[in-house]
Order: structure tokens, then sequence, then C-alpha cells
């Protein structure tokens, strides 16, 4: 089968998904070409890897302009300041660059000659597949990511317009979430088409993300000193001002915590709520870090927070989840698919600092309780997202959408 992704090939989500695919190589009769929206070097086996710039990605990827005023938009974005500001410029400003982007990725369609397009995202990457893709016969699949529609369909009658022609143009949807699902048929998916929940990124690899030790699901570390996790790094969705202010309130209980923050280190932001917080001495920004980086922290952590406001499945929850780290998220309708506060993790109004660290204490405080939560989340990422389980039904449905035999 031949494979044309459309997708960020910087993304871990994306690349989780694909490797699958592209690491089996031909001999497992896969044939895999990416169409990034991103400048990227994936290590995959690729048969073909192509750059289609769409809502100035050429700009925030660092590609030079070539005249075509991408190095003048690499200035604004960089000085648009906050990630909530960058994203509203990219809302606003990235359908009127998905014309030309469509052209490009039609000539790609046609070169590759593809059994199925896999458009990973509808912004903007399922929008400017259905461009590409008009009329013809090729088979569309979307994937939608958990903030695809109640952040950026609404955001203006621009983006709205380019979500309803990805979803009229799909031949075929994937969500992370059940919600998704309703919503993709409330935007205009047509309900007789096929569709799957599974999670975005394929899946979690069990054998990288588990309890340090998984005999006795023991926790790891000195119990009179605990390590908070915040996984989301900067996202325009996620409120890290409310993590942080948080903090302090969680420290005078006088527990001894540790607040973990990676792909924070290079946020000025991130270090300003330290400074002006005086939480120096509690909080560590870290840089990105891998994926067996991430496990070990995890592993390390009792408790990882999210405090979003827009979410399908965050694939660092159920990372979390399956490390056997207690889960404490924004309480969205996605998030209860997964947990059931009190039994397995535990909601919070994510815009309420107050809340969030009465929750951190309550899990501090209840060793049993994450202890319970622990055994449960295990066996059911085990059950819901095992990376080799997703996967194989992720090929029986593109055979089925590519009208291949099962």
């Amino acid at each position: 089968m031949r494979i044309l992704f459309v997708a960020d090939g910087r993304s871990p989500i994306a690349l989780n998904w694909i490797r699958h695919f592209a690491g089996n190589g031909v001999s497992s009769g896969y044939e895999v070409h990416l169409a990034s929206t991103y400048t990227c070097q994936p290590e995959l086996d690729l048969a073909s890897l192509s750059f289609v710039p769409v809502a100035f990605s050429g700009a925030t990827a660092g590609v030079p302009g070539r005249g075509n005023g991408q190095a003048s938009w690499r200035s604004v974005l960089r000085r648009s300041g906050t990630t909530g500001l960058r994203t509203a410029l990219r809302q606003w400003l990235g359908p009127s660059t998905l014309p030309k982007a469509a052209r490009k990725l039609e000539a790609i369609v046609r070169e590759v000659q593809p059994d199925i397009v896999h458009a990973m995202r509808i912004p903007f990457e399922g929008m400017l597949s259905a461009l590409a893709l008009g009329n013809s016969n090729w088979p569309l699949l979307v994937s939608v990511w958990g903030n695809d529609f109640t952040l950026h369909a609404t955001a203006n009658p621009w983006m709205g317009s380019y979500t309803r022609q990805a979803l009229r143009r799909a031949s075929a949807l994937h969500t992370d979430c059940h919600r998704d699902l309703r919503l993709a048929r409330a935007w205009g998916f047509d309900g007789g088409k096929s569709a799957i929940v599974l999670p975005g990124n394929g899946g979690i690899r069990m054998d990288v993300f588990h309890p340090a030790d998984e005999a006795s699901q023991a926790e790891p570390g000195p119990v009179d000193s605990f390590q908070v996790i915040n996984p989301r790094g900067f996202r325009a969705y996620v409120r890290n001002d409310v993590f942080f202010r948080a903090i302090p309130q969680v420290l005078e209980s006088g527990k001894k915590v540790r607040f973990i923050c990676p792909a924070m280190q290079q946020e000025a932001q991130a270090h300003r709520w330290v400074e002006q917080l005086s939480l120096q001495a509690s909080v560590d920004l870290l840089p990105k870090l891998s994926r067996v980086q991430m496990a070990e922290l995890f592993r390390g952590s009792q408790i990882a927070v999210s405090p979003s406001t827009h979410d399908g499945t965050p694939n660092t929850l159920l990372e979390a989840m399956a490390s056997g780290c207690f889960p404490i998220a924004g309480d969205i309708e996605s998030l209860r698919e997964w947990i059931t506060p009190g039994v397995n993790g535990l909601l919070v109004d994510p815009g309420d600092p107050r809340a969030l660290a009465r929750a951190i204490l309550l899990a501090l405080q209840d060793s049993e309780m994450r202890r319970r939560a622990s055994q449960s989340n295990r066996q059911l990422i085990r059950k819901r997202a095992e990376y080799y389980q997703v996967m194989r039904q992720a090929e029986k449905f593109y055979r089925q959408i590519a009208g291949l035999n099962p």
C-alpha cells in the first residue's frame, strides 16, 4: 500500500503514528511518503519527503524568504509574543495561504499516486488536502486533533468554512475521542462514512511508559518528598498561568514538593512567573525531552498536571497514566472519557488556581488513591491505548478506506 501522509513532520504525535508504517518498510507492504508542512529530517524509512509550507509554517520553521514575504512573516510571528497571539495570527491569516499550498500538494499527489492520503489534523493539513484533492477519486483520511473544533474551527468564519470543506471531502475520519466524532458530524462530516476512534499518536508503547516497579506498583521516591510534573509545555489552550499561581498554595501546606516543567526552559513567560512568585527553589524549567526522558520523569513523579481548556485525548495524559503517575486535568468533556474523578484521577476548573492546588494536595495526601489509580490506569491503557494493538486497527482501517482486501 502506498500512503501519503500530510503532516507536521516534526510532531512527535505524527511521527509515532507514521513510524509504524515507515519503520516496517516495503517488505511489509507499505511505501510511505510524507508531505510535511514544516521543514524536518525525520529518521524514517520514507520513499519521499516533500515540504509544503502553509499558514506561514515556512516562516516559523526558519526557511529563508525567497522574495515571497517569508522573511517578513518570520519577523512578525517572532515579535507576536505569546503563544495565544501567534495562534490567533495563524488562524486569521493562515487560510489565505491555502490555495497556493494546495497547488503544490496536488502536484505531489499526482506524482506519488497514493492508495490513500492521510492528513493528520484539520488545520491546516486537512484543509490543505481537501483543496488539493478536490473532486478526485483519491481516498482522504483526516485525523482530528484535540482542539481542531473547540479552538480552531470557531476562531473565525474562514477557519470554520475550511473546516467544513475538509470534513465534506474526507472519505473517512479518525478522532482520538468520541466527543470529536460527535462534533465532526455537527460540522458536516457524513455520518454514513467510515470513522474510527483511536489515540492520535497511535497509542502508548508500554515498554517505554510503565511504572517504576510494575510488579508491586509501588511509588518511587521517599514518602516525605513529592514531584509534580506539568508535561504540556506552552500551548494556547493550556492555562500555565493557573498552574504557576497554584504552586505557592501547595507549598503553603508545608509539604516538600518539586514542580517539573519540560519544554519550558526557553519560555520567557515561565521564567517571569517563577521570579514573580519566588518559586526558584521549587520549580525546574527543562528543555524539550525525548520520550525516554519523559518516561523517566513520569516514573519519578506522583502527579501529572494538565490545566487545559481545549483538548481531545492528550498523549502526555496517556503516557502519565501508563507510567503510574496520578493525572489531574481540566474538567472538559473529552477527558471524562478517560478519567473518573476520585477513582483514577481528578478533574478541575482549569481557570481556578485554588481548585488546582486543592486537587494536588488531595492527591499528595491520599497515597492509597494514587496506588489504586496507578493499577486502574495501567489496565485502562493496556485495553484501549496499547500501541501495537492500536496500530493493527489502523492498518485494517487503511485497507478498508483504500478498498483493499482486509
